[in-house]
C-alpha cells in the first residue's frame, strides 16, 4: 500500500470515529461523604450517574417514574419514564449507604424551546416544567404572539399549559364614534271647498291669514281653514249664494343630529356607554290564582348607546366588536294602554359589527340613504278631471322625506396621564360673586389660571374638548 493510500485510509478512519462518538449527556457524579445534587431526567431520555466508589447494590423508590440499569460497578444508566420525583439509593459491599440521589423526571421541553425560538425569535419567554405540564412566563409584545406561543405549547402538553405571560405595550383603547344624520322633509298641498247658500248678499272676498280662521263674511257660508294661507271668494244673487275657499300649503323642515361619544376600555374587556334616559312602560301582570291583575313599570333606555370590546391583536392593530345605537322617543307613534294613557314609540338607528384597523384609522361602519315619497289626490268624480276648472273640485297632497345617516369609528391606543394634566369643561368657568351677578349681570366668569386662559381665548367659539 502506497503512502498516499495509507494517508487517505487514516483520514477516513478518523472521520468515521468522530462521527460515531456520542454527544456528551448529562452526568451526575456522586462523591463519597458528600451530599449529591438533584438529578434532572427528561422523560423518555437517559442520564448517566457516576460514583467515585464502587457500589454493590442500588434501588429506585418508584420504578414507574424512572428505570435504572448498571453499566459498571461505578456507572448507572437512569431512564425517565413518567413525570414525578423519586429516590435512587446506592449501597457499598459492606451494606453502607453511599448516597441518596433525588431523581426528578420532567417532560422533555428541549424541542419545544427550539421551535418557540424559531417561531417567536425576539420574544423573551421563559419555559419551565411543573409536574407533567409546561409553564410559560415572561413579557410578550402582543396578544397574537401570546396565542401562537400557547397554541404551540398545547401541541407538546395538551391541557397542561399554565400561562403566566404578560402582554407588554399599550393595551388600553379609546374608541371615538361619530353619529351624523340629516333629515329633510318637504310637503305641499292644494285643496278647494265650495259652498252654496240661499241668503241674499253682495260680492265678497277676503284672505284668511292664520289657522282656524272662519270666513263668516263669505256669502256662501262659513268656512274653517287650518292652513297658513287661504283665499275665500263669495257671490250672491237674489236668493242664491256661492262661496269658494282655496287652501295652499307648503312646508319645509330639516333636522341635524350629531353625537360623538368617546369610551376607553382595556384590551379584551367590554365597555358600555349611555347618554340619554329611560322611558317608563307599564306592563300588565297576571295575578294568577289571586284573581286580580297588577301593573308594573319597566324602563326602556334611549339616547346614545355604545358597547364595544377591543382586542389589541399585534402592535397597533386593533380588533373591535361594536354595538352602537342612537334612539329617541317618537311622538308620532303611540299605543293606548286602556287606562287613559298612551305609550310612544321609538326611533332607533343601530349597528352591530366587527372590524379591524390600526391606531388612528377610521372606518365608516354603517350608512343609510332613505327617500320616502307620498302623493295623494281626492276629487269629485268626473268634474275633478276637467282641466283647470277641475282644480276647484280636487285636493292634492305631496310629501317627501329624505334621510342620510353615517356612523364612523376611530380607535386610539391610549395611556394614562397625571390627573393635573387633564382639564374638565367645568374648570373653565367659575361661579360669579353677588356683585358681579347683580351689578354687572354676569352669569358666568372665566376661571383663573391656565384653564381660564383657554376659556378667554375660545369662550365664544365652538364648544368641545381636546385630549392628547
Amino acid at each position: 500500500m502506497s503512502m498516499k493510500t495509507k494517508v487517505a485510509a487514516g483520514i477516513f478512519g478518523l472521520a468515521v470515529a468522530v462521527s460515531v462518538v456520542p454527544v456528551s449527556a448529562e452526568v451526575l457524579r456522586v462523591m463519597s461523604g458528600q451530599a449529591s445534587g438533584a438529578l434532572n431526567v427528561p422523560m423518555n431520555r437517559a442520564v448517566v450517574v457516576e460514583s467515585d466508589v464502587p457500589f454493590s447494590e442500588l434501588s429506585i423508590a418508584n420504578p414507574g417514574i424512572a428505570d435504572i440499569s448498571t453499566i459498571s460497578d461505578r456507572t448507572i444508566y437512569v431512564l425517565g419514564k413518567a413525570p414525578g420525583r423519586t429516590t435512587l439509593t446506592l449501597l457499598s459491599a459492606e451494606g453502607k449507604l453511599i448516597s441518596n440521589v433525588d431523581v426528578h423526571v420532567t417532560p422533555d421541553i428541549a424541542e419545544f424551546k427550539e421551535r418557540l425560538a424559531q417561531i417567536l425569535p425576539n420574544e423573551k419567554i421563559e419555559v419551565r416544567t411543573a409536574n407533567d405540564g409546561i409553564v410559560l412566563s415572561g413579557t410578550i409584545s402582543s396578544t397574537a404572539r401570546l396565542d401562537r406561543a400557547l397554541d404551540l405549547a398545547r401541541r407538546y402538553a395538551p391541557d397542561r399549559v399554565s400561562n403566566l405571560m404578560v402582554v407588554g405595550g399599550t393595551q388600553q383603547v379609546m374608541l371615538k364614534v361619530r353619529f351624523a344624520e340629516m333629515q329633510r322633509s318637504v310637503s305641499k298641498g292644494l285643496s278647494a271647498s265650495i259652498r252654496a247658500g240661499g241668503s241674499s248678499g253682495n260680492w265678497s272676498g277676503g284672505i284668511l291669514g292664520g289657522p282656524n280662521n272662519t270666513a263668516n263674511n263669505i256669502p256662501g257660508g262659513s268656512f274653517t281653514s287650518a292652513a297658513q294661507g287661504a283665499l275665500g271668494l263669495g257671490f250672491s244673487s237674489g236668493p242664491y249664494q256661492l262661496g269658494i275657499l282655496l287652501e295652499a300649503l307648503e312646508s319645509k323642515g330639516m333636522v341635524r343630529t350629531l353625537a360623538e361619544p368617546n369610551l376607553t376600555a382595556l384590551s379584551g374587556q367590554e365597555a358600555r356607554f349611555l347618554a340619554g334616559g329611560e322611558y317608563p312602560i307599564p306592563v300588565m301582570q297576571n295575578g294568577g290564582g289571586t284573581g286580580g291583575n297588577s301593573i308594573t313599570v319597566e324602563y326602556k333606555p334611549f339616547g346614545v348607546e355604545l358597547n364595544f370590546t377591543p382586542y389589541v391583536v399585534d402592535g397597533d392593530i386593533i380588533n373591535l366588536q361594536i354595538n352602537a345605537a342612537v334612539s329617541s322617543i317618537d311622538t308620532t307613534v303611540s299605543v293606548p294602554t286602556g287606562a287613559g294613557s298612551q305609550i310612544n314609540g321609538f326611533k332607533r338607528r343601530e349597528t352591530t359589527t366587527t372590524v379591524e384597523m390600526r391606531d388612528g384609522e377610521s372606518f365608516a361602519i354603517a350608512g343609510l340613504l332613505q327617500d320616502d315619497f307620498r302623493n295623494s289626490a281626492s276629487q269629485v268624480p268626473w268634474i275633478g278631471d276637467v282641466p283647470i276648472l277641475g282644480a276647484l273640485f280636487r285636493s292634492t297632497d305631496f310629501m317627501r322625506n329624505q334621510s342620510e345617516l353615517v356612523i364612523i369609528v376611530t380607535p386610539h391606543l391610549v395611556s394614562p396621564v397625571r390627573g393635573e394634566a387633564l382639564a374638565l369643561p367645568t374648570d373653565r368657568v367659575r361661579i360669579p360673586t353677588e356683585s358681579e351677578m347683580f351689578l354687572y349681570g354676569d352669569m358666568a366668569k372665566p376661571a383663573r389660571g391656565a384653564a381660564g386662559e383657554v376659556a378667554r381665548q375660545d369662550f365664544s367659539s365652538s364648544y368641545g374638548y381636546v385630549m392628547e
